[in-house]
């Protein structure tokens, strides 16, 4: 079997894991492997092939991540913004953890801004770190 058809099948294959995988990354190496299998058919030697797939490879996934910062800002915000939930008690005062109730369930919160906190008063979601809130005192709009 001649390289460059191993090269389009390595691409197909890696495509084929891209459409279940959802991630451009697989996109791009795909893309990087049918670089290569365009090399390897015009008769180059092996070691120019895998360079051409390598290099082919780091551009795009280099490009695919600036893309990806520069539109994380543009996400969706989470459902749990600007939710109301009760302060109960401080978890650590001077590291702003507190201990708030959301949905019936304790969770951990870091309050933000210097403000006075007392028990029961309401306090509101302005994001989610893994499972971590982060609130303030006044509703976000």
């Amino acid at each position: 079997m001649d390289n460059y058809l191993i090269w389009v099948l390595v691409g197909f294959g890696l495509m084929i894991v891209e459409l279940l995988s959802g991630t451009f990354y697989l996109l791009v190496l795909g893309l990087a492997a049918f670089g290569a299998a365009a090399v390897a058919f015009f008769g180059l030697s092996f070691p120019i092939q895998a360079i051409t797939a390598t290099v082919g490879a780091a551009v795009g996934s280099w490009l695919v991540h600036l893309y990806r910062v520069k539109n994380s800002q543009q996400q969706m915000q989470s459902m749990d913004y600007a939710q109301p939930v009760k302060f109960e008690a401080w978890v650590d005062q001077g590291a702003r953890i507190a201990r708030v109730q959301y949905r019936g369930a304790p969770w951990e919160a870091r309050v933000e801004g210097d403000v006075q906190v007392e028990t029961g008063s309401s306090l509101y979601i302005l994001a989610t770190d893994r499972n971590t809130l982060s609130v303030i005192k006044t509703r976000p709009t």
